[in-house]
Parts: C-alpha cells; structure tokens; sequence
C-alpha cells in the first residue's frame, strides 16, 4: 500500500492533456495524498500576449524562451515550498532541462505520462531521459526506442476515467433539446473525420468543437459556430446523444479508419458515462475492453451500417453501455492509472517514505488541507486565505479554524 504522499502536478499550458493532468489530480487527492497544482494555464494569455508585439521570429523566440524560464522558476518555487516526494508532470508541461536535472540532483522523483501519439509530437527524444519515469499510451516500437534514447523506465499506463465526473447525468428537457440528437460527435476537425462525416450530413448529426473552419457540406451540423467545448458541457452533450462517434484523429486521408495503437481518452470517459460508442477498432483495445463492451467498426461502411442498426435497437445500446461503464469502474479510473505509477516506481526506486507530517495531522484537518490543495507544512495564515476563497457551508472544522482567526485579530491584534 503506498503511503500519504505530497504530490506536485505539473499541467500543460494548453491541449488536450490539460484535462487529463486535472483527473489526475483528482484521483490522488482522493486516495489520500497531499496534491499540489502548477496551473501553467494561468499563464497562458501571458504566453501568447506575446505575440501581439508583432515582433519577427529572431526576437520573438527569445522571448518566449524567457516567459517559459519564469515558469520553470516558478515550478521549482512550488517544490522547494512544497516539499514533493512526486513531481508529476503531463505531456508538453513547460518543464525544462534545467529544471529536471536540478530535481534530479535534488534528490526528487520525477515523471510524465506522455499521453501524445510519439510518430506526431517528437520532443520525447529530448526530455524522456530526464525523467525517472516516462509512461507511455503506446507500447513497441516506442518503448523500445525510448530505451535506446536512455529511458528504461517506460511502463505501458493507457488513458482512463473520472467516475465522480465522467458519469451518468439526467438532463433537462432544456438541456435535450440543446444537446440531443441521434448523432453526435465532440472533437477536432481532423482531415480523416471530415471526409467520413460527410456522407451523414443532412441526418439528425451535431457536431461539437473546434477546427472545422472552412467545413461546407458539414456546416449545418456544426454547434456554436465551432467554438470550443468545456469538461463541464462535453458530459452532458455525451450523454444526450443516441450515438457518440469515436473515430480515432488522423491527418491522413488516404484511410479514414486509421487503425492505430493507442486508445483516446473519450473512449473511457464514454463508457464511464454509460453513454453509448460507436470507436473504431485499435490494436490494443482487445486487451482493455472485451469484444461484447464496445461496439467497433472497421471501415466507414461498417461505420455507416452499424449507425443504422443501433439507432434501431436501442436496447443493445443499453447493454453495451452497462457492460462497458462495469469495465471501465472495475479497471479503468484515474486513481487505479495513478496507483500503479506509484507502484511502479516503487518497484524501481524503492518504497516511498511516508510523509511524516501527514501522519502527524489529525485526519478531518488533514482532510481540508488536501482539498484545499495545502501541504502538510502549510501555514495557520494561507489556511485561511484558502478558506475565505470557498463558498457553501462550513464544516466543523473550517468553522473551527475561521473562529480561531477571528480570536487572534480580536484579542491578540493578528
């Protein structure tokens, strides 16, 4: 069993691992571990503000290069405040090779989860060594050129869920009518999904998210104009849908159906909604999900065969979404993703040392500090600045420590 941990997790400015860095930090809270967040999305309109001083690229690098070291200064700001037995960062985080080698030297564990197709986004040549560990969505060849680039340390830790979010939802009338249809898709608008979509223009279809600028036979089914679509609404859309489209993003054309390796997060977050899924089959889906849990198509012909045949069966929808959100419960959530990192590293760096302060603390208090998102090291004052920033009803304990601030201005002229 892992002990209490304080855990330092390391978020992207922007993408698509934004999100999945925040489960993350989800699920270890709630097993019980001290968790921090580096919010690099904070900075993000800094970044990119940037570029409005239309500079030329010899000047604007620079730049951006002295934005990403303030950054890297900030991340080691937070560990030397927070005291990490873990830094845990998500693919493209803005950490450096400065600032790993200095973790490294520090005597800090460090890992990223590279939740990034490897043949698309190549900068884990450069950083992967600098890790301890480098979890990977794909297995062989990566793992292999992984460890001829130096990093030995590349367990296989596919995407998962979020029960407590990505769950089933009863929606508003309101709500159906703005987000039901027989189809539905939430995603970018990748070169393979555009020409596979189009033959089902016309039919009940929308069509959520970003990137299809430039779309005419599917503009009538695009929501919002295109606008980008939150954590929050992109579950109540999944599950107002008869059938969620899951074709796996490619920038090829030549095959829309790409046949590829790693399974996508929606996968998961779907069948944890209990919202049904129409995926495209993957090579190393067989060994997460059984042939009965998933409904699969391998072409856009069977695509367009299997659209038809399970808006008219509704009740086989219904038993794939059961046996596939019992999967998904039973192997694959965030927590169950982030125990067997820990395990892992265990197992290769020798067990984690309890943090001797958490076991000091009494739990309720030791409670409100991890969802507050403190250390075990934090103060009585940032404890109740946190505390003032919440809303809704108090607990004991916060009604405790609020009672004590207001004693100390009063009587001790704090």
């Amino acid at each position: 069993m892992t002990p209490s941990l304080r855990i330092l997790v390391v978020l992207p400015l922007y993408g698509g691992s934004l999100p999945i860095g925040r489960y993350c930090a989800r699920a270890l809270s709630s097993m019980g571990h001290a968790v921090r967040i580096f919010d690099a999305p904070a900075f993000y309109s800094a970044f990119t503000g940037l570029k409005t001083l239309e500079l030329p690229p010899s000047a604007l690098g620079p730049l951006e290069n002295a934005f990403l070291q303030v950054l890297n200064q900030g991340i080691l700001a937070q560990v030397e405040n927070f005291e990490p037995s873990l830094v845990l960062a998500l693919a493209q985080a803005p950490l450096n090779r400065f600032s790993l080698q200095k973790l490294r030297k520090a005597g800090v564990r460090t890992a990223m989860w590279f939740v990034e197709d490897w043949q698309i986004f190549d900068y884990w040549q450069a950083y992967a060594p600098l890790y301890d560990v480098f979890a990977v969505i794909q297995k062989e060849p990566f793992q292999e050129k992984l460890a001829a680039a130096g990093q030995p340390h590349a367990p296989y830790l596919p995407l998962a869920a979020l029960p407590e979010f990505h769950r089933p939802l009863e929606l508003t009338p309101e709500e159906e009518r703005e987000y039901g249809a027989d189809i539905g898709f939430l995603g970018a608008g990748y070169p393979n999904r555009r020409l596979a979509f189009r033959p089902l223009a016309g039919r009940n279809f929308k069509i959520w998210g970003s990137d299809w600028e430039g779309e005419g036979v599917l503009a009538p089914c695009i929501q919002r104009q295109g606008q980008r679509i939150g954590e929050e609404e992109s579950v109540k859309i999944y599950n107002a849908s008869r059938i969620n489209l899951n074709l796996h993003s490619s920038l090829k054309t030549d095959t829309l159906v790409s046949h590829g390796d790693f399974v996508n997060p929606r996968t998961f977050e779907l069948a944890s909604m209990g919202a049904f899924q129409l995926v495209d089959k993957r090579r190393l889906l067989p060994e997460l999900f059984a042939e009965n849990e998933l409904a699969c198509f391998d072409s856009e012909s069977e695509l367009y065969e299997k659209i038809d045949y399970f808006l008219s069966h509704p009740e086989e929808r219904v038993q794939y979404c059961r046996r596939a959100r019992a999967r998904v419960l039973a192997e694959h959530t965030y927590a169950q993703r982030m125990q067997q990192l820990l395990e892992y590293m265990a197992g290769q760096f020798g067990p984690w040392k309890a943090d001797a302060e958490q076991t000091m603390i009494a739990p309720p208090l030791l409670e409100l500090l991890q969802r507050l998102e403190l250390g075990p090291g934090a103060s009585f004052e940032n404890v109740v600045h946190m505390l003032r920033r919440q809303s809704g009803v108090l607990s004991d304990v916060e009604t405790a420590i609020l009672f004590l601030d207001e004693w100390r201005r009063q009587y001790r002229g704090g």
